[in-house]
């Protein structure tokens, strides 16, 4: 009997196979199809947007396994097209120097893709796979915006470092009476707005801020604003020409501006995607926040991404943490 490793091809092929539940769901077409080493590839992602795949590598591969890793993926799957990005382990910021060799604009196989819809439990989102190392959704948080429309209607909601507006589209889906969002890119914010009108809502410019969180979050307090929940997504390490943020140095300074602002009886959202910080310690670091506010918070749940398009195991566990409290 052979005990030969199965090959590239093969474990993108057994890869997909597992993804059986998400195949089949036509109000989905976003997933990741290859989460790195529980799948039999270690630091390689593949994510699926409809018929445009999107390859990272978060350690730096010779040319050769590069292409190896390219070619195994256009003969498993045949996409349209498949972009490659290369990740530094801290991605802060993608420098304009460095952003052809880290995220090429013309995909590494099959034809140019501009831009496309993408599905998400029937919610439409624009993707632009050739636009820098993020391309417009976080599918890590299928799972929370699933729980979000399920949980916004009559609610007013500060969706903090928005990006392109996905919990602010989902929120408005869910029949949310008004959503805040914030982000320091008023392009990616534009994003938002176009993802808004794809899904039929309407767009009040008020409602897209472009500016330095942390500021926001002290104007909106200092004239009394609440909200019926805030949710908090910061990236793990952040820098604004005000702010340096760092999620595992500095979660309870943004826990605690946050719960500020919910209103008595709302939810704090609290996101991170920092793999190094174990969970014990991040709901520890959001409870210190949100007693710093003077409040008091009751963990109604705790989320992360799905299984079954995001398997992990005890060498590589989930980096996604999301912790829902509920404040009096």
């Amino acid at each position: 009997m052979s005990t030969a490793r199965p090959s590239l091809v093969e474990r993108f092929r057994a890869a997909r196979d597992r993804r059986g539940p998400l195949l089949t769901d036509a109000r989905t077409t976003a997933l990741r199809l290859v989460n790195g080493a529980p799948d039999g590839v270690p630091d390689v992602t593949v994510d699926a947007f409809a018929d445009v795949h999107v390859m990272s590598l978060y350690r730096e591969l010779p040319s050769a396994e590069e292409q190896a890793l390219l070619d195994a993926a256009q003969e498993a799957w045949a996409p349209r097209g498949l972009y490659l990005k290369r990740r530094p382990r801290e991605a802060r910021v993608l420098a304009s120097t460095a952003r052809e060799a880290l995220a090429p604009e013309l995909p590494a196989r099959g034809e140019p893709v501009e831009s496309l819809e993408a599905l998400e439990n029937g919610l439409r989102f624009l993707i632009r796979p050739a636009q820098g190392l993020s391309v417009g959704l976080y599918l890590d948080m299928r799972e929370t915006r699933a729980w979000l429309l399920g949980q916004a209607r009559g609610l007013t909601v500060l969706n903090l470092f928005s990006y392109t507006c996905a919990f602010g589209v989902v929120a408005a889906a869910g029949g949310a009476k008004r959503v805040l969002n914030i982000d320091t890119s008023r392009r990616v914010l534009d994003w938002g707005e176009e993802n808004a009108r794809l899904n039929g809502q309407p767009v009040d410019r008020y409602d897209y801020v472009a500016g330095d969180v942390f500021d926001w979050l002290g104007r909106l307090s200092k004239k009394g604003q609440g909200f019926d929940m805030v949710i908090s997504d910061p990236p793990s390490f952040s820098t604004t020409r005000t702010t340096r943020f760092s999620a595992a140095r500095d979660y309870p300074l943004l826990a605690e501006a946050a719960a500020r602002l919910v209103a008595p009886g709302g939810r704090l959202v609290a996101c991170c995607n920092l793999a190094t910080l174990a969970p014990r310690r991040f709901e520890a670091m959001v409870a210190e926040g949100v007693a710093r506010a003077g409040r008091q918070g009751r963990p109604l749940l705790s989320l992360g991404p799905s299984p079954i398009d995001f398997p992990s195991s005890p060498e590589a566990p989930p980096g996604l943490k999301v912790h829902i409290l509920q404040l009096r």
